[in-house]
C-alpha cells in the first residue's frame, strides 16, 4: 500500500466510512462490507484533502470539466474541480436514465474527468463516460476515492482510484449471508427497504 493509499484507508477508518454488515449494493451484489462515502462528506476538511489528492493524478491530463454521477460524485466532482481550477457538473436520473439536466453542458472537445466516490462495477461512472461522449466531449480519465472490486474496472480511459479494497461480494444467490439468514440492508443514495432474503 502506497502513501496515499494508506493516509486514504487511515481517513476513511477515522470516520467510519467502511462499515461492516450484510448489504445489497447498487449493483445488485451482496456484501459483509459497505462504503457510506457520505460520512466522508460530513467532514469538509478529510473530503478537500482526498479530494486534492484524486486531482493530482489528472492534473496534467489538460482536464477542462469535471463531471460526476448524483449523488456520490457531486462533492467530489466540485472539489476536485477546485483543485484543478475548472468547472464541474453532475449527472443525475430522469425516469431512470442518467442525463445532464439544470441546463449543464459539455461542449465538443471538453477534456471531462469523470469522478466517483465509490467504485464496485463502475456502473454509474459508465453512464457518465458515456454521456460525455455522446456529447462530444473527451474523457480525460476516470477518478475515485474507493475502487472496491476484486477485477479490474475498465472505462475506456485511464482510472485511478486513491485506494484499492479487496471488499467480497457475491450474486444473490451465492451468498453465504443469505442462506445463514442475516438481514440484508440497501442503504446508499437511491430508494431502499429492509428486507429479510
Amino acid at each position: 500500500m502506497c502513501g496515499t493509499e494508506k493516509k486514504t484507508a487511515l481517513i476513511l477508518e477515522r470516520l467510519g466510512v467502511l462499515q461492516s454488515g450484510h448489504f445489497r449494493l447498487t449493483s445488485g451484489r451482496h456484501s459483509d462490507k459497505y462504503m457510506q462515502c457520505a460520512r466522508l462528506f460530513e467532514h469538509p476538511q478529510e473530503t478537500t484533502e482526498l479530494c486534492f489528492s484524486l486531482a493530482e493524478n489528472f492534473r496534467e491530463d489538460g482536464v477542462s470539466l469535471v463531471a460526476g454521477p448524483a449523488l456520490g460524485g457531486i462533492i467530489m466532482a466540485y472539489e476536485v474541480a477546485r483543485a484543478l481550477g475548472v468547472r464541474n457538473v453532475f449527472a443525475e436520473r430522469e425516469n431512470g436514465v442518467m442525463t445532464f439536466r439544470r441546463g449543464f453542458s459539455i461542449f465538443p472537445g471538453d477534456r471531462v474527468l469523470v469522478v466517483e466516490d465509490v467504485v464496485t462495477t463502475g456502473g454509474s461512472a459508465k453512464e457518465v463516460v458515456s454521456l460525455v461522449r455522446e456529447a462530444g466531449g473527451e474523457v480525460a480519465g476516470v477518478g475515485a476515492i474507493v475502487v472496491r472490486s476484486t477485477g479490474t474496472v475498465e472505462f475506456g480511459a485511464p482510472f485511478h482510484p486513491l485506494l484499492s479494497l479487496d471488499v467480497l461480494s457475491w450474486d444473490e444467490k451465492e451468498c453465504p449471508l443469505c442462506r445463514d439468514g442475516v438481514p440484508i440492508v440497501k442503504p446508499g443514495s437511491r430508494e431502499f427497504k429492509r428486507a429479510n432474503v
